[in-house]
């Protein structure tokens, strides 16, 4: 997915194999579940377009190798994103993204990332560290969804603070 380099000390990560474009990283010192951290990475990527229906996630094997991590984390994971309907196992083949989430359109992601790198620079500049900008945008985020009732136009926001999509 992307190559920017890890920022959280104890990230891990898994190459995405061969035929996914999906690459898998955990941050031990989040407080999120395993398989939480790869549900929320796939929903994320489906948003902003990296991952399409019809794209392989990586095989169990492949992220059990790459993260080090209990091969049931993985399949639960995967259970979890078949319930939301968001992908489908096929026996013998792997699976694969069966659906997409809204997202905003490219050239608009763009004018947004460009915003948000200028946002991290004044609180780069400003002397927050990693964990002040998540503690600061997920405040303002929470803060802003609920005076819109909740939910922003795309939908609620996930639970939890997130590094990686």
């Amino acid at each position: 997915m992307d190559t920017d380099k890890e920022t959280s000390a104890g990230a891990r990560r898994a190459g995405a194999a061969a035929g996914s474009p999906i690459e898998f990283r955990l941050d031990p010192a989040s407080g999120v579940p395993t398989y939480l951290q790869l549900v929320q990475q796939v929903e994320h990527a489906l948003r902003l377009g990296y991952l399409k229906p019809g794209d392989q996630l990586p095989r169990v094997r492949d992220v059990v190798a790459g993260l080090a991590i209990n091969p049931n984390t993985v399949l639960k994971a995967y259970r979890e994103l078949e319930t939301k309907g968001l992908a489908a196992g096929r026996p013998g083949q792997g699976t694969f993204v069966q659906a997409t989430l809204t997202q905003v359109a490219l050239p608009e992601l763009g004018t947004l990332r460009r915003s948000l790198l200028g946002w991290l620079d004044s609180a780069d500049a400003s002397g927050l560290d990693e964990d002040g900008i998540v503690a600061l945008f997920t405040r303002v985020l929470r803060d802003f969804l609920k005076t819109r009732g909740g939910a922003g136009r795309h939908g609620a926001a996930d639970g939890g603070a997130e590094g990686v999509a």
